[in-house]
């Protein structure tokens, strides 16, 4: 059975902001890396933003050439899901949707080489819940939570489902350390750590601003300033995304059978309106268009 130390080939369902994130930090950490996504453009434009960020990199003095030549040469990209055949482990990295996410894990599972490891990049769905997709492989099937930007974020989530073994978030720990990684594990509860204290905490400065407490700018600035957060609350969900946010709530709300946890009107209000945030172009604040 594979172990942590010769996994080699690393495969990405996924080729938006966080999949390729997680497949260029898999492939300067020097492991052969397949990215996969059907949907029209996304490859092209994956393969486009390593070449820049790579690019910078070289430019900061944070990577030599050499090393991003080595880099790209790792990185396989492709529209066909069989690409991913003999992958030792694979990684979704899609859209936060639960029946999405299961068609995909059913799909991808014979894909795996012998002992290979299932992983959700999840912030909020139950692992457990998942992990229903591929009965035979549920105890190789974990949650490996990165966090956005990924080449810049250290932290990784690791959740281990009701089924999972012993072994495979051992080796899962073993290979987000081996990606540069820190990861730290959290049991499968709805938002697991992160999202179960950060967007109540979200959720709460939307109130504020609703309730006339503050205006948006100064709400973020008292948050900045007075709790050392690098960023404002309501800066954060535009830069998540304020659909992002709903939804996260709503899982919260739903899986701990607790309306405390239901998105704030306004917030709610936003997302129907269409101002998402970064995304759009307006959430909370405006942005100039890129």
């Amino acid at each position: 059975m594979t172990t942590p130390h010769n996994i080699s080939t690393v495969s990405i369902i996924g080729a938006g902001q966080m999949g390729g994130g997680i497949a260029q930090v898999a492939a300067v950490a020097g492991f052969a890396t397949t990215v996969y996504d059907a949907f029209p453009g996304a490859i092209e434009k994956c393969k486009a933003l390593h070449e820049k960020l790579l690019a910078r990199a070289v430019e900061k003095g944070k990577m030599t050439q050499a090393d991003a030549d080595a880099a790209k040469g790792r990185l396989t990209y492709s529209e066909s899901l069989h690409a991913l055949k003999g992958s030792d482990i694979i990684i979704e990295a899609v859209v936060e949707d639960t029946h999405v996410k299961k068609e995909l894990f059913a799909k991808a599972a014979p894909l795996l080489a012998d002992g290979g490891i299932l992983a959700s990049n999840t912030s909020s769905i139950s692992i457990t819940d998942l992990a229903t997709a591929v009965p035979d492989l549920a105890d190789r099937f974990i949650g490996m939570h990165f966090f956005n930007p990924v080449p810049v974020m250290k932290l990784v989530e690791v959740i281990k489902g009701l089924s999972t073994s012993e072994e495979t978030t051992a080796r899962t720990i073993a290979q987000a350390e081996a990606m540069g990684k820190v990861p730290v594990p959290a049991n499968d509860r709805p938002g697991f750590v992160s999202n179960r204290v950060l967007m109540p905490l979200i959720n709460e400065a939307f109130y504020a601003w609703m309730e006339g407490v503050a205006e948006p700018a100064h709400i973020d600035e008292i948050m900045k300033l007075g709790c050392a957060h690098p960023m404002g609350p309501l800066r954060l969900a535009d830069f998540i995304g304020l659909d992002t946010c709903v939804h996260i709530m709503d899982v919260l709300a739903d899986g701990l059978n607790n309306d405390r946890y239901r998105a704030c009107p306004l917030l709610k209000q936003l997302v129907v309106a269409g101002r998402l945030g970064d995304k759009s172009g307006r959430g909370v604040f405006e942005y100039a268009k890129k």
